[in-house]
């Protein structure tokens, strides 16, 4: 399994951007062809490093790949800057069980 976590900063408007978050990114982002699992995470302490942090999963590195490289995976990454505007680093990694 591939996973693309993507850690969202604190927002400056944190009402603004779970209303974007909810009902445009993530509709946006559930059409990623391959997506296997979509989560989302939030940070409950007062003063934490990120507000928010998704995990996209894929079966594989080549879906992971395509997916990111597809018009969706394109409007997904232009879409970001729309709402995430104190930033969102991402990496994408193999996941492995133990």
């Amino acid at each position: 399994m591939v996973r693309l976590l993507v850690l969202y900063n604190p927002p400056e408007d944190a009402v603004a951007f779970d209303k974007y978050y909810n009902e445009i990114h993530i509709p946006l982002a559930k059409q990623l062809p391959g997506l296997v699992r979509y989560t989302i995470s939030r940070n409950l302490a007062a003063n934490a490093q990120y507000y928010l942090i998704a995990e996209l999963d894929w079966a594989d590195m080549a879906s992971a790949q395509a997916a990111l490289r597809s018009p969706v995976g394109a409007a997904c990454a232009a879409d970001v800057a729309k709402f995430a505007t104190t930033g969102a680093p991402s990496l994408l990694f193999e996941v492995a069980e133990v």
